[in-house]
């Protein structure tokens, strides 16, 4: 259902079901850390229907601030988050779930900050345009196939679709 070998990359239909896990899991993350989140909001492919995907939930919690964060760790700890601090994007902290096999990823940002301002904006847009999807995809399958295990290729690879995709949003 979920699950992917860290480091790996593999690309999966979509299921219908990775939206009732982003549901109960934002009801175990809002009972642990509502008070510091102003949202919690199921992205990247699984959240998009039809999109074909890694089997990895990723999840954007939408802070007031960054100084929230300190606060989170624990209480996401508790529920079997993996703290790795902003790994590499500027203005996100990040958190993992599930070992060997990496079930989420959290990505606590500023609501109305830059990640927050294109984690957002791309997931609506691949919701709202079929076509979009359909090139995501692709570009996504052929990159996974070859990449399979270099999920920084795979990642930079996506890049320049995503750019201007935003671009086409500003």
């Amino acid at each position: 259902m979920i699950g992917l070998e860290a480091g790996t990359v593999k690309i999966v239909p979509y299921n219908p079901v990775w939206e009732r896990l982003f549901v109960a899991e934002r009801e175990r993350i809002a009972a642990a850390i509502g008070h510091h989140a102003l949202a919690i909001e199921h992205v990247g492919s699984t959240a998009v229907p039809g999109l074909a995907a890694k089997p990895i939930l990723d999840i954007a919690i939408g802070v007031e601030s960054l100084d929230h964060v300190p606060a989170c760790v624990a209480p996401l700890a508790g529920l079997g988050y993996e703290y790795k601090g902003e790994n590499g994007l500027p203005e996100r902290h990040y958190f993992t779930r599930g070992l060997p096999h990496r079930t989420h990823h959290l990505h606590m940002v500023v609501v109305g900050g830059y990640q927050w301002s294109t984690l957002i904006p791309f997931r609506d847009h691949l919701r709202r345009n079929p076509d979009a999807v359909a090139q995501y995809q692709q570009l996504k399958e052929e990159l996974a196939a070859r990449f399979p295990h270099d999920r920084m290729a795979y990642t930079e690879g996506k890049a320049e679709f995503i750019q201007s995709v935003l671009r086409q949003l500003s």
